[in-house]
């Protein structure tokens, strides 16, 4: 028999595969056209403090290898996200399921308020997005300073009652700066990668494609970059890691767990293919034992 159970700060997970936030809804929506139950975790859409009404549309563009995206984390705020979406979560997490809920903000105060406040509800786990916007800092992103980064998890982990992930972003000149001060910050995982930052040119129109010119690309072309990203952060912390960007395949996700992730997150597969969260469990388990392995710690950080 095959093990696949992890643990990710103290939280036991069925297996290793969760969808990356922000593709997948809140989770029950999905239930409609898969088996939830059998991830190892739900992972919600982003979730503010108050609604946030996201960029203008085109905001979506397929490219060579993966997709561009510029959402804007658009929801309706976290009390609308209580009273609807969490309350549907509850039969997924009563049979065994783990809700990690991702939370932004445009500043350090509204993510401590709605970590504060999610906090009261039934979840397992946050997700930090510190790619956000600093509007204190002139629009840069919380993660892409490391001082700033430790400053905003020190101060989320002050009313944080559930283990605290932070997603980091990769747009940085080095990863393993920002993985440290968000581990000395208080952290008890990582998540990475987030998106890379790209563009594309209609050139008929001589336009961009996306509203806002440029969007987070994700997708296959950036797997390489997640791969590097995640071992250099395993070699550099002793925090568990979630790894995504560009998986597509059982393949794939091994791929991640060798470099040092505890677990691994599906997102831009799933908008070609709603079955590759399942097809990558099941394959997952089928390298295993095709390979006699039979817990996924014989091969995390293998490399």
């Amino acid at each position: 028999m095959i093990d696949m159970g992890v643990s990710i700060a103290g939280i036991k997970l069925r297996n290793p595969v969760m969808p990356a936030s922000g593709t997948f809804g809140s989770g029950y929506e999905m239930s409609q056209v898969m088996d939830i139950h059998k991830l190892g975790a739900v992972v919600t859409k982003g979730v503010s403090m108050v609604p946030w009404k996201g960029n203008p549309t085109p905001r979506i563009a397929e490219t060579t290898s993966g997709m561009l995206n510029s959402i804007g984390l658009q929801n309706s705020g976290v009390e609308e996200f209580i009273k609807y979406d969490i309350k549907s979560l509850q039969e997924y997490r009563e049979k065994g399921g783990v809700v990690i809920v991702n939370v932004a903000g445009h500043t350090i105060q509204e993510y401590v308020e709605v970590v504060e406040r999610l906090c009261e509800e039934k979840i397992d786990m946050i997700e930090l997005n510190i790619s956000c916007p600093n509007v204190a800092e002139g629009g840069v992103a919380f993660g892409t300073n490391p001082t700033v980064a430790e400053n905003v998890v020190r101060e989320v982990k002050k009313v944080c009652t559930r283990p605290l992930i932070v997603k980091l972003t990769p747009n940085v000149t080095d990863i393993v700066t920002i993985a440290k001060a968000v581990e000395v910050g208080g952290a008890d995982a990582i998540s990475l990668i987030n998106t890379l930052i790209g563009a594309k040119i209609d050139i008929e129109k001589r336009a961009f494609v996306i509203a806002k010119n440029y969007g987070g690309l994700s997708g296959p072309a950036i797997k390489p970059v997640a791969v590097k990203m995640v071992h250099q952060v395993a070699q550099n912390t002793k925090l568990p890691i979630i790894g995504l960007g560009g998986i597509m395949t059982a393949e794939d996700a091994i791929e991640f767990i060798m470099a040092g992730a505890t677990a691994v997150a599906v997102g831009t597969a799933t908008f070609a293919n709603v079955g590759a969260l399942e097809n990558i469990i099941d394959g997952m388990n089928t390298w295993c034992d095709n390979h006699n392995i039979v817990n996924l710690s014989e091969i995390k950080g293998v490399v």
